[in-house]
């Protein structure tokens, strides 16, 4: 994967790319939500994407050291600051859940228990016309649907990896691979 193509929306404060990874350390505090349950807006995680038109098919292979709550990893999808996905891993109740946060205006959050803490993790995403389908694995072969989601018409979107510490200190990932379908 050549990561030279991307750009950052909030860079953080630590990160780099080379040997076809993408290594993140998250800075404290950030997020991608809105409204929904906490009243707040929040648009300050960290986001490395590139222009995508059209129907496309990706899949993101991951890893990261989850320890505080709500850490995240994944795949985000987005067409303006209200209308996006996120999809991937979240720390909840001490656990590794995977997770997809569909927004327009508002976010709805769904989590998946994992049997176990993955090493690495899947997420692979398929955009049609007007919606977007999300599927996980643990092991790169079986995909499991955890969304389909209407998302609207659009010439352009941004698509790449995400991440975001809302509640703690940060914590490290590494993107191994974003391949198109």
């Amino acid at each position: 994967m050549d990561w030279q193509d991307f750009k950052w929306l909030n860079e953080p404060r630590k990160w780099s790319a080379g040997n076809k990874k993408l290594l993140v350390k998250t800075d404290q505090m950030k997020d991608f939500w809105r409204i929904t349950q906490h009243d707040f807006v929040k648009d300050d995680g960290h986001f490395y994407y590139r222009e995508m038109n059209g129907p496309f098919s990706c899949t993101l292979k991951f890893s990261g050291l989850y320890r505080d709550l709500y850490d995240q990893a994944g795949l985000m999808i987005r067409l303006d600051a209200t209308t996006w996905i996120k999809a991937g891993i979240e720390f909840v109740d001490g656990a590794a859940k995977a997770s997809v946060v569909v927004t327009r205006d508002f976010s709805d959050w769904s989590l998946v228990d994992l049997p176990e803490y993955p090493a690495v993790f899947w997420i692979r995403a398929r955009r049609g016309k007007d919606h977007v389908e999300i599927s996980c694995s643990s092991d790169g072969v079986r995909f499991a649907l955890m969304r389909l989601a209407f998302f609207p018409a659009a010439a352009s979107l941004q698509v790449g990896p995400m991440a975001a510490s809302p509640k703690g200190e940060g914590f490290d990932v590494e993107f191994e691979s974003l391949q198109w379908h």
